[in-house]
């Protein structure tokens, strides 16, 4: 059985992935001494951006997962950089984890990233697999200040926020026999879409504590994090993470991953209450 690579492994999507991947496979991370020890697993390091340490990481491999790498200026660059290593392995399919509405004019302005290293993976030859991803229902906890205040300008707009559990085993599904999905773009969402409200009132109900959603507009979106001494790029996408939601980009429920996986994804409250 060819090889199988999970990059990212030492990450919370990374790593849920290779402890669920019951086959060869090899981790490619930065730092080989934060890898997690899985059995009979290898493990290779390099950085997205050192094409010679990508090919020889990649060597011999079968089918390839690219998790996004984090964010920066130049991580296009770097995905870019990574394609074409994994073209000159002879890597056999590359799974991408992209991101919800990718596309070049993208309120999100990550999302026009995820955009560009699709159509580098598409010109690249590679057979290929997108997972878009939505928002992560985890880090919606993280969403609210110490007050329990969510703050944004994402006015009445729906997420349909997904839990990172059942992300991986929908790429443990792909990864396990991925033929079949050569050349497919899947939407990963939970089964529901809800408001910063909504999700407000979920965390209240799970927790007993008060939460609620504030609805900044988007001169005090930028006013209320400039104190966090941010590049301009980052506070952009932050920002843009709401506006994204307040028009409509990331509502879209999507059954893919029961189809993938057998089961209905997790919904936040769900979520929440095994938390």
């Amino acid at each position: 059985m060819p090889t199988t690579v999970v990059s990212g492994a030492t990450g919370r999507l990374g790593g849920r992935v290779a402890a669920r991947l019951d086959r060869p496979q090899r981790l490619l991370v930065r730092d080989a001494a934060r890898a997690p020890r899985i059995a009979g697993a290898e493990v290779a390091e390099a950085d997205y951006g050192d094409p010679a340490a990508v090919r020889a990481a990649l060597k011999g491999a079968g089918t390839v997962l690219m998790v996004s790498a984090s964010e920066s200026l130049d991580r296009v660059d770097r995905h870019r950089a990574f394609v074409d290593a994994a073209a000159a392995a002879g890597v056999a399919h590359l799974v991408y984890t992209s991101f919800a509405g990718a596309r070049p004019d993208a309120t999100f302005t990550l999302a026009r990233d995820h955009w560009a290293t699709e159509e580098h993976i598409r010109a690249s030859g590679l057979p290929f697999t997108f997972l878009r991803d939505n928002l992560y229902a985890d880090f919606v906890p993280g969403l609210a200040g110490e007050d329990g205040v969510i703050r944004g300008p994402g006015g009445d707009g729906r997420a349909a926020v997904v839990a990172q559990d059942d992300i991986a085993d929908a790429i443990v599904a792909v990864l396990r026999d991925p033929g079949p999905h050569a050349g497919r773009t899947y939407d990963l969402t939970g089964p529901e879409a809800l408001t910063f409200a909504e999700m407000a009132a979920a965390l209240t109900e799970a927790t007993g504590y008060e939460f609620r959603y504030h609805d900044e507009t988007v001169e005090e979106a930028y006013a209320s994090r400039a104190s966090y001494g941010a590049p301009p790029w980052q506070v952009d996408a932050w920002v843009s993470t709401y506006t994204a939601v307040a028009a409509g980009e990331l509502a879209i429920v999507d059954p893919a991953i029961e189809q993938l996986t057998g089961r209905r994804a997790r919904t936040l409250a769900e979520l929440l209450h095994a938390s």
